[in-house]
């Protein structure tokens, strides 16, 4: 309900009804004035809200920023480097569109002082009443009242106007805060589409770590298990060398006794290097091997012994060993007399990659892709282990060399697969040979993209002739798998989680060989994706430039700074993208979240 308009000549009346409609024109100036206390109330704790959530948000930004895991080797992939950034934005308040505003309205406006409805100016004769005060006083009361008629006349001109001046002056800060306000949200939703090509991305180099954590994990248990059972003997090849505490029998002042060495003999050169646990200065002893005899056990106290004869000392020197398996140890490290008999490997036909490796290789590959190229997680699942031997021995049976039809139902896909897994994983030197293993390593870690495809292809051509050839049949077999990776779920990161170990093989079963597991992953992977490139034609003489050493250190990572993107139709949001260098963003109502 609208109030009635005041008319300046009732202000000459000053009439009951008059001063009912000003009353109530005042009343609701009162209103007013409690309506934008609550706006500014509320509007500040709105404010400070914001503020808060900012400050959280640049805080949460900060420490993702600052957040650094420490790693395992000496790089980290480029999916654990995508994994290492994250993105970061500000976000500003705009307490100067809303509260000012209305505090300055409400001082100027409202805060003037209210009194006509509440009885006006009372005009009075003086109480002494003569004929000369009489004419005085009826002067002067009119001069007051014409006051007060003037008074009456700005009073309603300025109630009228304020009344009128509320509905802009109080409305368009309130609308500037709300555009503000839904300008950020706005910003957010641009931010958000911004994000999902990194949160996919995330999404997909998360994936990758995930399969390149279970391959090295299974590769890593498997060690663990050779080394639970035999602990001693797994040692580096290529480096004879046996190391471990023994006791030695000394003389001290009160007569023999037993003191603890931590021990290392290198065969090559048979030399044998002795640490004293009690670590005083000037404890470690070194001795040129002459010659090594089991000790008989001819008390409990001198059980799992033997004797040593060096060039640097005179007479026998004995030491004892943890137990009597220990003892063979170190007593066939030093040539002594007790050969240590290792377990059976695989038979050396199943070793060789030679003319009859290649057919099973072929009939294992055409058998997957006429029966089982479609399987769902082909290559991941892992096949009857009695089976897999049974597929081995008897196509490698040297009477009957390659007499298996893999395409018979005896043998499941899961056999297949895994029995060419078996076959490559076991041979004597890997397909991509331990000579050229560590090159390919270091290629995988560079930080160019076109560096390291480059540096790959022209290392795929120095391997021997052999070896690239069953490269290329397996990695051509692994591109057709991928070609149907919407029914099997097997990409090329997958494929290259399966067989990164299996075609480079590390030549020493350590941890940190495993750590390299990942970049063994890598290069297959690039294998797959850039067959086309890789195995179209040798590279050019001196097209690769010299392998750089690995990263000495992580490098810092930035955080990623979500671009801008100029105006555009919001069909477009999700598909086109544009960095502006300056940080700045086109949208007109992005310019005035800034400014909140």
């Amino acid at each position: 309900m609208g109030h009635p308009p005041l008319e300046f000549s009732d202000c000459y009346r000053d009439s009951p009804d008059f001063r009912e409609r000003l009353k109530s024109y005042e009343q609701e100036l009162e209103r007013t004035n409690k309506f934008i206390k609550e706006i500014i109330k509320d509007g500040s704790a709105l404010i400070n809200a914001i503020k808060v959530y900012s400050a959280a948000v640049v805080k949460l930004s900060q420490s993702l920023q600052a957040f650094q895991f420490e790693f395992i080797g000496d790089t980290l992939t480029d999916d654990e480097i995508n994994i290492g950034k994250q993105p970061a934005w500000r976000i500003q308040n705009s307490s100067n569109l809303l509260i000012k505003p209305l505090e300055t309205f409400k001082k100027d406006h409202i805060g003037w002082p209210r009194y006509w409805a509440s009885g006006g100016f009372p005009l009075r004769h003086p109480a002494v009443c003569d004929d000369h005060y009489v004419s005085q006083a009826d002067q002067q009361l009119d001069r007051e009242r014409q006051n007060v008629y003037e008074a009456s006349l700005e009073y309603v001109y300025k109630i009228q106007e304020v009344h009128e001046r509320k509905k802009f002056d109080v409305v368009e800060p309130v609308l500037a805060f709300l555009h503000g306000l839904l300008t950020f949200h706005h910003l957010t939703f641009e931010l958000t589409q911004d994000f999902m090509p990194y949160k996919q991305q995330l999404q997909l180099s998360l994936q990758h770590t995930r399969n390149h954590f279970l391959s090295t994990r299974e590769e890593m248990e498997e060690l663990m298990g050779r080394v639970k059972e035999a602990p001693q003997s797994c040692k580096l090849p290529g480096q004879p060398i046996i190391e471990g505490y023994l006791y030695s029998q000394e003389k001290r002042a009160l007569g023999f006794s037993w003191v603890k060495y931590y021990c290392t003999y290198v065969k090559e050169t048979k030399s044998l290097t002795m640490i004293s646990c009690d670590q005083k200065p000037g404890s470690k002893q070194e001795f040129k091997l002459k010659l090594c005899v089991r000790r008989k056990s001819d008390s409990i106290d001198k059980r799992f012994c033997f004797d040593v004869e060096t060039m640097e000392r005179q007479g026998p020197v004995t030491l004892q060993a943890l137990s009597e398996a220990n003892r063979r140890l170190w007593i066939e490290a030093m040539d002594g007399k007790e050969p240590i008999y290792t377990t059976p490997t695989a038979k050396p036909e199943e070793r060789q990659l030679n003319e009859i490796g290649f057919k099973f290789v072929r009939k294992c590959i055409n058998a997957v892709e006429t029966r089982g190229i479609t399987t769902e997680g082909i290559y991941r699942t892992v096949g009857s282990n009695f089976q897999v031997q049974k597929l081995l021995s008897q196509f490698f049976d040297s009477n009957h060399p390659g007499d298996v039809d893999l395409q018979s139902n005896e043998w499941d896909i899961k056999t297949v697969t895994s029995g060419l897994k078996h076959y490559l994983r076991n041979l004597e030197e890997p397909v991509m040979t331990y000579k050229l293993h560590r090159e390919l390593i270091t290629a995988s870690k560079s930080d160019n993209i076109d560096y390291r495809l480059g540096a790959i292809h022209s290392l795929v051509y120095k391997l021997p002739d052999t070896s690239r050839d069953i490269l290329i049949l397996i990695i051509q077999h692994l591109v057709n798998v991928c070609g149907h990776s919407k029914e099997n779920l097997m990409t090329a990161s997958n494929l290259g989680v399966i067989f990164g170990p299996t075609l480079l093989r590390a030549q020493e079963d350590t941890v940190a060989a495993m750590m390299n597991i990942k970049f063994q992953n890598i290069v297959v992977e690039i294998l797959i994706e850039q067959h086309d490139r890789i195995f179209r034609s040798p590279p050019e003489e001196s097209s690769a430039p010299p392998i750089p050493p690995p990263r000495a250190a992580p490098r810092r990572r930035q955080p990623i700074t979500i671009s801008k993107r100029p105006s555009r139709p919001r069909h477009a949001l999700s598909h086109a993208h544009s960095e502006d260098t300056e940080g700045q963003c086109a949208h007109t109502c992005v310019r005035v979240c800034v400014c909140m």
